[in-house]
């Protein structure tokens, strides 16, 4: 969510008044919010070559880029446009380096097939678990990251993109509705019940649902 609507309405004067300086900044505000979004869905195989930091630096290029034309015509909110940037520069880059050698849709469940690169339910699982660091949670978390993994599994690909967009990427009920192309009632329908399904499958664990 734009805590702070009127700064993000500020900047976009701005850059309509010929301040192409205000576009970093614009970028800057959501920044945080868009490496999650590069970290969630970077295939494990390029983690070696390539970090959040290279993607948002090519993907700011892209924005520069099509600044004119969003400006002639914003059909999206200032923060989905930054993110389909993102996401079409992070497919990109999967392309140039993986080529052929994208992502086996059997080796594990994917979340929503949208127009972004797929994150695995394993990748989801790890993100919303978090990292434990002592031998006691390290094995605490390996059979909850298995049982979050098999409760997304059993989800609609839909819902575990929900989950991907409200609880990891952080974005609000209208923006996840116009990213997925869904009301804001069924978005949030899907997200409680995505929610519900991954605390029940934690309930028997120790420490349960805490942290979702």
């Amino acid at each position: 969510m734009d805590q702070n609507p009127s700064e993000t309405t500020a900047l976009l004067d701005r850059l309509r008044s010929g301040d192409r300086a205000a576009l970093a900044a614009l970028f800057d505000r959501h920044r945080d919010r868009l490496r999650r979004m590069v970290e969630l869905r970077l295939d494990p195989r390029l983690r070696g070559r390539l970090d959040a930091s290279d993607v948002l630096q090519e993907a700011y290029l892209d924005l520069a880029r099509d600044l004119p034309s969003y400006l002639a015509e914003a059909d999206l909110p200032p923060l989905l446009w930054l993110r389909w940037h993102v996401g079409r520069r992070l497919t990109t880059l999967h392309r140039q380096h993986l080529g052929t050698r994208m992502r086996d849709a059997d080796r594990e469940i994917s979340l929503y097939r949208g127009a972004l690169p797929e994150a695995s339910s394993a990748a989801l699982a790890s993100m919303l678990l978090g990292r434990l660091t002592s031998p006691t949670q390290a094995a605490q978390r390996a059979e909850r990251l298995l049982r979050v993994q098999e409760a997304l599994n059993s989800l609609e690909p839909i819902d575990r993109e929900v989950l991907a967009l409200r609880h990891f990427e952080q974005l609000d009920r209208t923006e996840t509705a116009a990213a997925l192309g869904i009301s804001q009632e069924a978005g949030a329908k899907r997200y409680f019940r995505a929610l519900k399904r991954l605390k029940d499958a934690l309930a028997n664990l120790p420490g349960g649902g805490e942290g979702l």
